[in-house]
């Protein structure tokens, strides 16, 4: 699709390379910490074009290209901009992502396609996320929809189960080949994990109602507040006429620290917290409509992306001090750099090497400090960062009347447990074939944090997409 080529390209290279990027703009700090909307301001229409000039249009196939999971044509789609022609470049995302405009928002770009530009290396790289999720606004401010286009009825009926990015994803792809689509969701509203763990100041709301009524308006079926495994199986669903099955149920159980003291009222699972703290109390269960008391100080444990939407949860919600604590060093924490930079403008800190081990209640019962010990590394785990070591006799004291254990997630093992003859593992993780999604039970399919433990919404999102494919050559098998 790219037009440019030849001398002319290899010059036009070296003039872009001088070119620096305009850069994210954000609200101010002193305006944002004082509500849940979204930080970053837009990108308009000629800075958008400036910015995908500086695109230096590397061979195929080029950096970003590889880096993204979707591997989405981010060269083309910057030519695309450039000129000007931002709707020829949202139907080339639309091509490879079933969510452009989130992951745009959400997608640690810095350690995928932005951070594989080549232009790293001299200047700053192309905002190739903030680009993305431009064209994707771009079109839906100009028609009000983003319209699925949709498939030549099959007469064959899917059941997907769970309605975030996998999910979402799947049924996308599956609509355009013609099949009648019903998601279920155990939560009052739709969206999962976009909807009830991302913080709005980080994906505002809207983008994620938008895309579900995308969905909607092609045909898809979604029925809230039903568990598939509890009140209805897997099983109940096939003999209820659906002809395959996908489970994208993600992985939503807060890991526990199984230290003393953390059932102490004070002390919060980071999913309950940020539920609490930034849904509508509309959309949650009565039991977790009243705000988290967070008092004035706050600590957060824990290194990742979750402990960074904590962190800045706690501010907006009126904490005069932050505090994450991890255990390694800033190098080792599995969190992208610009939520913590992010964090970090808004007034959190952070102190590393550092490990809770009681939590401590005050006169009235509630959390009035956490005692740590100090760490040093050791020797690599398996994964290859070095082990945290308590150093004996380090002990101290940290005055907290709130905690946050952003610690990770596990699977949910309901489905597991009520299919028989579907294989899990590590704790109910759903084995799956990489290349198709399918599950050891024929006619279902899995993908999605539920399939590989905790990672990103643009994985979960591809995973989605290439179980649809499989889904779609298994029905037009059945007669």
């Amino acid at each position: 699709m790219r037009a440019i080529s030849g001398d002319s390209l290899a010059i036009d290279r070296k003039s872009r390379a001088r070119v620096l990027s305009t850069g994210v703009l954000n609200r101010p700090v002193e305006e944002r910490i004082c509500d849940f909307d979204d930080v970053v301001i837009p990108l308009d229409p000629e800075t958008a074009m400036f910015e995908a000039s500086r695109c230096v249009q590397c061979p195929d196939p080029a950096p970003c290209v590889l880096a993204c999971p979707a591997h989405n044509d981010i060269p083309s789609a910057m030519w695309l901009i450039e000129q000007g022609k931002f709707l020829e470049a949202a139907q080339l995302y639309h091509q490879t992502s079933s969510m452009p405009e989130i992951c745009g928002r959400v997608c640690p770009h810095e350690q995928l396609c932005q951070g594989s530009c080549t232009r790293v290396k001299s200047t700053s790289p192309v905002l190739t996320g903030a680009l993305e999720a431009f064209v994707i606004d771009y079109e839906r401010s100009l028609y009000g929809r983003v319209d699925i286009p949709v498939g030549q009825s099959t007469g064959k009926k899917v059941a997907i189960v769970g309605s975030g990015p996998a999910g979402m994803a799947c049924a996308e792809q599956l609509v355009q080949n013609g099949h009648q689509v019903t998601i279920f969701e155990m939560k009052p509203a739709t969206g999962g994990l976009l909807t009830y763990g991302i913080p709005g100041f980080k994906l505002p709301n809207q983008v994620v109602d938008n895309r579900l009524q995308d969905l909607e308006r092609a045909g898809v079926e979604f029925v809230s507040e039903i568990c598939i495994g509890k009140e209805k199986t897997i099983d109940d669903l096939f003999n209820d006429g659906y002809h395959a099955v996908f489970v994208g149920v993600g992985a939503e159980i807060d890991a526990p620290m199984e230290v003393p003291g953390e059932d102490l009222p004070g002390v919060y699972k980071a999913t309950e917290f940020l539920m609490r703290g930034n849904v509508d109390p509309a959309l949650l269960p009565v039991e977790l409509r009243e705000k988290p008391a967070v008092g004035r100080k706050v600590a957060v444990i824990g290194g990742g992306d979750t402990a960074s939407d904590c962190l800045r949860t706690a501010l907006r919600l009126g904490a005069e001090e932050v505090v994450c604590l991890y255990r390694r060093t800033e190098k080792e924490m599995p969190g992208g750099r610009h939520d913590r930079e992010l964090a970090r403008e808004e007034g959190a800190e952070y102190q590393f090497l550092t490990q809770p081990v009681r939590f401590i209640a005050g006169e009235d019962g509630r959390l009035a400090q956490i005692e740590c010990i100090r760490m040093e590394l050791g020797e690599p785990d398996a994964k290859g960062r070095r082990r945290p070591v308590p150093v004996e006799g380090s002990n101290f004291i940290v005055d907290a009347d709130c905690a946050v254990l952003a610690l990770g997630y596990w699977p949910d093992t309901t489905i597991g447990d009520s299919t028989p003859d579907l294989k899990t593992h590590k704790y109910g993780l759903i084995i799956v074939d990489p290349a198709t999604g399918a599950t050891s039970r024929p006619g279902v399919y899995a993908g999605g944090d539920g399939v590989t433990g905790p990672d990103l919404v643009v994985t979960a999102m591809v995973a989605g997409r290439k179980a649809a494919q499989a889904m779609d050559e298994y029905l037009s098998e059945l007669d």
